[in-house]
């Protein structure tokens, strides 16, 4: 009989958008004839831009040739990709090398795997809410958590605390799911605690692309010293709208090393390189030349003009908040409007009360942590028309 991985059980029984989806379909099976307009999950809802489709078609075009045909290809991800990522970089100030460089499937796998690198003893530091995936995957490989608190009066943004010792931080920004972004300062903090701590920061910067304040760093490795300290992680999902297409990428600096137990000198780089190479067979051809164009001046160009519209779609979910006089976080540098449930409720109870009263799906505060029960998270990523109906409905909600 096999022993199985009873850190599983420790799991909740379903993953946060599952139970969304569940409760959503059983609602519109009783009630075929209402219009349920979906505000939770952070999919996007616009096209992929013209130039980075024909890039696509270039790169299936390929395959159709044997003199242009790819077969397996570097785990890592071909030069010309991970040299434009390298490129996007330098034009936000940072300088990297593409052997830093690692192209993916996306965030939330380069999230949950990173955890293959890391014994199982290390003081593993989440906030408190936040993205699921980065509690679940330590969950499963048995690690204890230590959660810090991110509120409204620390405005989300939780700092470190200084008694306390981690080895392993997790730090989104902007953030997943409130939308708050760190600043340069409260940045060089947290890597100066962690050189201190001998302590890594698993970054996520997947949303970077809404940053719109220019006094706000785009990448962790803009501040000094993060280098020997950070990972980032990063994704085209919601840059470019590959949420169905999938490719992502991870900065994992050369000069990223830690003594392990015994005294030796490990690189992160050279073991996520191993990880890679073992368990990972690379993104497809197709759509990294995709991806690649996504970093050339017409795919950014393009890219930008998605990212507008769903920039519009915030400005006016916020407005609504704003004539109801809710409480609210992000919308700016962020596609997410996180508010203060109304009315004194919970956010699965806020949950049910909106599907059922005007059909409008947001996504519960409690599902991203204990700090999140009484907030809830609307998405920007809907159609303008949706938006707009749905903050109609939500006007005569209360």
């Amino acid at each position: 009989m096999p022993k199985l991985n009873e850190n599983y059980l420790n799991l909740k029984e379903s993953y946060l958008f599952s139970e969304i989806a569940h409760r959503v379909a059983a609602y519109t099976a009783a009630n075929p004839d209402k219009k349920v307009i979906r505000l939770g999950i952070g999919d996007v809802t616009l096209p992929i831009g013209n130039s980075i489709i024909k890039a696509l078609h270039e790169g299936v075009d390929a395959q159709a040739s044997a003199d242009t045909f790819k077969g397996y290809g570097p785990e890592q991800g071909y030069d010309f990709i991970r040299d434009a990522i390298v490129a996007y970089y330098e034009k936000n100030g940072v300088t990297i090398s593409p052997k830093e460089v690692f192209v993916s499937d996306g965030a939330k796998s380069d999230t949950g795997n990173i955890t293959d690198l890391f014994a199982q003893d290390n003081v593993i530091l989440i906030p408190d809410p936040v993205y699921p995936v980065y509690v679940d995957t330590n969950i499963m490989n048995g690690r204890n958590i230590t959660y810090m608190n991110a509120t409204a009066e620390n405005n989300f943004l939780p700092m470190p605390d200084k008694n306390l010792h981690a080895d392993i931080i997790y730090l989104c920004s902007p953030n997943n799911p409130t939308g708050a972004a760190y600043n340069y300062e409260q940045l060089k903090e947290w890597v100066d605690y962690a050189l201190e701590n001998d302590a890594i920061l698993l970054y996520d910067s997947a949303y970077e692309c809404f940053i719109t304040d220019e006094t706000l760093p785009r990448s962790i490795f803009a501040i000094e010293g993060a280098k020997k300290c950070a990972v980032e992680f990063c994704s085209l999902s919601k840059t470019a709208g590959f949420t169905g297409t999938r490719c992502g990428y991870t900065i994992v600096p050369e000069a990223l090393q830690f003594t392990s137990s015994d005294g030796r000198e490990m690189s992160v780089n050279a073991m996520w390189n191993r990880r890679q190479t073992t368990k990972f067979n690379g993104v497809s051809y197709i759509i990294q030349k995709g991806a690649a164009q996504v970093f050339s001046e017409e795919g950014m160009a393009e890219c930008r003009a998605n990212i507008q519209y769903y920039q519009e779609n915030a400005r006016i979910i916020a407005e609504c908040m704003d004539k109801k006089g809710i409480r609210y976080f992000g919308g700016i540098n962020s596609p997410y409007i996180w508010f203060e449930c109304p009315m004194g409720m919970e956010s699965w109870e806020f949950f049910d009360y909106m599907l059922n009263q005007i059909q409008v799906v947001g996504t519960p505060g409690a599902g991203f942590g204990s700090n999140g029960k009484n907030f809830f998270r609307l998405t920007a990523f809907g159609s303008r028309e949706n938006t707009v109906e749905a903050m109609k409905r939500f006007e005569t909600l209360f």
